[in-house]
């Protein structure tokens, strides 16, 4: 089968369109005819080498996918062969075939696309989480987004008025020109991440600050999230984009004089260690996809080829909305 392969940290010089064996799936797991991919900055951080992200070389990106079912691995019960699913492997997903738990393999309700399905596993389901179960959203809430542009935070647009949010929601973009584009996408105000934003977040909000911050950026940007944050507020950290060194969280008298919590966040853990959590967020991006009318703006890759120069747009923060690549089918 054909496979992305990333063959040492670095950039799209190290990613390869290989040839491998297709694998078979063991007790508990369903191989996946792979019809469309979605890409992910995990991707990215995986391939620039940063500490988690990949145990060894050559490595096998790709962690959310929508296909076909291949085949079963013993004990696997509620799914059959050539069933369309939407699944979040633990890797391989750039690939014709991939092995995925069938704990999260979930079922593509009928008439939505694969192309669509395949945003659902990880991109999607961790807005959701981030949202619901880390974030813990009220209605009437302020919510901060760092990186709105990338698949996360377009997600997160089209997300907060579906689950119940009705207060101000506000992107940061890294660069000033793609400010436009997040308010296309949802956002009520979008600001570049600068020595103005500060000020200008207070403005947008009347003073008040915000109630709930999704960053994904490390501690790069938590000084600023402690400060616009209102008085009961939660930061979510959920990533380090930047790929940075991690600096320490605030001392524990500044969040008790804000009434405030910061909080992680991995899918990966998830995936991990409460898949039923995990399983549960990703059906209800699928049901909210087929049914109640959620979208993302999908970037439609032709094939694997087209995924190194995609991650190269990712990385250098020129990339808006959701990539997803077709694969096979």
């Amino acid at each position: 089968m054909r496979a992305l392969v990333m063959t040492a940290p670095g950039g799209a010089e190290n990613s390869e369109i290989q040839q491998i064996e297709a694998p078979r799936p063991g007790p508990g797991q369903v191989a996946i005819d792979v019809a469309w991919a979605g890409l992910n900055f995990v991707d990215v951080m995986a391939r620039r080498g940063d500490g988690g992200y990949t145990a060894e070389w050559p490595y096998l990106p790709g962690k959310e996918v929508a296909g076909t079912v291949r085949a079963l691995g013993e004990g696997v019960t509620g799914l059959a062969v050539g069933d369309r699913v939407a699944a979040a492997p633990v890797g391989g997903g750039l690939a014709e075939v991939v092995l995925a738990d069938a704990a999260l393999t979930l079922p593509v309700p009928d008439g939505l696309a694969l192309s669509a399905a395949a945003a659902a596993p990880l991109g999607l389901a961790t807005a959701v989480l981030l949202l619901t179960d880390a974030g813990r959203l009220t209605d009437g809430d302020n919510v901060l987004v760092h990186s709105a542009g990338g698949g996360i935070g377009s997600a997160v647009a089209q997300l907060v008025p579906l689950l119940g949010g009705g207060g101000a929601l506000i992107g940061t973009v890294g660069r000033p020109e793609k400010a436009a584009a997040a308010v296309e996408l949802g956002y009520h105000h979008a600001f570049a991440r600068d020595e103005k934003l500060a000020d200008a977040v207070r403005t947008a909000t009347d003073g008040r600050g915000v109630d709930l911050v999704l960053d994904p950026l490390g501690t790069a940007a938590l000084d600023l999230d402690l400060a616009v944050t209102a008085p009961g507020g939660r930061i979510v950290l959920f990533g380090n984009a930047g790929g940075g060194e991690l600096g320490d969280l605030p001392p524990l008298g500044r969040l008790m004089g804000g009434n405030l919590s910061v909080t992680g966040f991995s899918h990966r853990s998830y995936a991990a260690t409460a898949p039923e959590r995990l399983a549960r967020a990703i059906r209800t991006t699928l049901d909210l996809q087929a049914h109640r009318g959620l979208t993302v703006p999908l970037t439609e890759l032709a094939d694997l080829e087209a995924v190194p120069a995609a991650h190269d747009a990712m990385q250098e923060r020129r990339a808006t909305g959701k990539y997803v690549v077709r694969v096979g089918g």
